[in-house]
């Protein structure tokens, strides 16, 4: 059965007028939601804004969470750590990058503990793979938290915006079960990569995937209405025989009708995944 998942955050308005954030005043409410729009989990979101709200890393807190996932069926899988896309660790050398290690080390320990199996870390936008001198510190990051993801069981998903050729170069420096490829169909469209030529290279390594659409060169648009190619990325993921998740992090409509988008956009899904012939 096909696990469909919504990125935290997009269950409700925007805080502070931003696109995406931990939903610090109202993450407790997407869990009712997310069950009521048909879903099955949400993707936790650990970012510098929500860092002192959010329950991920306070134990206590976090049965709160627990408790409310369990009441409404709604699992919590995964985060994204946007954090590392305010601290950017490619930008930072020496007891800096050292201190961001220690902390993505925490994280991945913290999810093991409470049952998470992945964390999406991008390398996008402003943490983007610039250099090979970028390539080579990245390469060095993961692997220093390699050992603590195998110990905690939680894989590490690598979300670029790297072209298929050079994204499979680092995965295969990255030759480990526990290091994956997050795919993002509206990041991929909007840089004009076709998802035949990324599967080709690296489908086997991919674990998660990111549903969302936009126009070349631009921002995030509904579903069906940008550049990307979705009917042609179920039937890759249906080739490589995708069994992971999909998480819904599609553009915004009305605001207070963000359940009703979210029901619409699963049953969007649904319909990619039967047309490709993968089971809903």
């Amino acid at each position: 059965m096909a696990f469909i998942s919504i990125m935290q955050g997009r269950l409700g308005p925007p805080e502070d007028s931003r696109f995406q954030s931990f939903p610090r005043h109202h993450w407790p409410n997407e869990f009712e939601q997310a069950s009521i729009a048909g879903l099955n989990g949400i993707e936790w979101i650990y970012d510098e804004y929500g860092a002192d709200a959010n329950p991920l890393l306070n134990p206590a807190k976090w049965e709160t969470a627990a408790a409310l996932s369990k009441q409404h069926k709604v699992a919590v899988h995964s985060v994204c750590a946007d954090y590392f896309m305010d601290h950017p660790i490619l930008r930072q050398e020496g007891e800096e990058q050292n201190a961001l290690l220690r902390q993505f080390i925490e994280l991945i320990r913290r999810c093991g503990v409470i049952g998470m199996s992945r964390i999406v870390v991008p390398f996008v936008d402003i943490s983007r793979i610039q250099s090979p001198d970028d390539a080579e510190s990245l390469v060095r990051f993961i692997e220093a938290a390699v050992p603590t993801a195998v110990d905690a069981q939680v894989e590490i998903h690598l979300e670029t915006d790297l072209a298929p050729a050079p994204f499979a170069a680092l995965l295969d420096r990255l030759d480990y079960p526990v290091v994956k490829a997050n795919y993002d169909s509206g990041n991929s469209a909007s840089l004009g990569y076709d998802c035949r030529d990324e599967f080709a290279a690296y489908g086997s390594r991919i674990g998660s995937v990111h549903i969302k659409d936009r126009v070349v060169g631009g921002g995030t648009v509904p579903l069906g209405s940008g550049n990307a190619d979705l009917p042609a990325l179920f039937r890759e993921l249906k080739a490589v025989q995708y069994s992971g998740h999909y998480v819904l992090q599609v553009a915004r409509g009305e605001a207070g009708k963000e359940t009703e988008l979210a029901a619409r956009n699963r049953i969007y899904v649904e319909k990619l995944l039967t047309d490709a012939g993968l089971q809903v």
